[in-house]
């Protein structure tokens, strides 16, 4: 496990050393932020011809989570639902659905600087991806880096695309200045676990920059070029 973990990071170094295949380099990043919350009790949630749509515009990044439900592991969804869901309602100070409710936010006007995301290929069910922004200043900040399996119309039972969240990182951006400068190192890669069920060639990264009271300041995607 070690020597996997060791690879990974390698592989992470390596993408913020080179361009990236799969990164949000030169892609326009999202200016909102709408997040479906989904009970793994509520299987018509994901699956009815009427699905909820997100508000929003093409700008709008839109993501799904599924919630573990009341049933355990007898819901219907529980092979996708995820603790990640919960920790995220708890940030957003939200709370949990019997069925599926829905948050949206968009960027503030105060982005400190340019928001990067990145990842590697799936090795032994771990993917190494990497978050940075740049020019580095301000803060306190915290990131939030995501791994989100696309799955399109009529794949999985749901008849509209999802971006379901598979994995979560929070990570907090809160230390000193480098030494004699007014900046700091905003960086982070690590490897990240793909559970059971994903479809490793659909995940893309996710990453996005709050301040300390939750409000979006940066907001970013990544994109597999062939």
């Amino acid at each position: 496990m070690k020597l996997l973990t060791t690879l990974i990071l390698v592989g992470c170094t390596a993408l913020a050393r080179a361009q990236s295949l799969c990164s949000s380099d030169g892609l326009s990043a999202p200016t909102a932020l709408a997040e479906r919350f989904i009970s793994a009790d509520c299987e018509d949630c994901w699956t009815a011809p009427d699905a909820q749509q997100a508000t929003g515009d093409g700008n709008t990044l839109v993501l799904d989570w599924i919630v573990p439900g009341l049933e355990g592991d007898q819901a219907p969804l529980s092979a996708a639902a995820t603790r990640d869901a919960l920790a995220r309602l708890q940030m957003l100070q939200a709370a949990t659905p019997l069925s599926w409710s829905q948050q949206r936010q968009a960027l503030t006007t105060h982005a400190p600087g340019l928001l990067r995301v990145a990842h590697g290929p799936a090795l032994a069910n771990y993917m190494g991806a990497s978050i940075a922004l740049a020019p580095a200043s301000g803060g306190p900040w915290t990131a939030v880096l995501l791994l989100v399996e696309q799955i399109p119309p009529g794949i999985d039972g749901t008849p509209i695309a999802r971006n379901l969240v598979r994995n979560m990182l929070v990570i907090a951006w809160d230390h000193a200045p480098l030494p004699g400068s007014d900046l700091q190192r905003f960086y982070e890669a690590r490897p990240m676990s793909l559970p059971e069920g994903t479809t490793a060639n659909r995940v893309q990264v996710v990453g996005w920059v709050q301040d300390a009271q939750g409000k979006l300041v940066a907001l970013s995607q990544s994109r597999c070029e062939p």
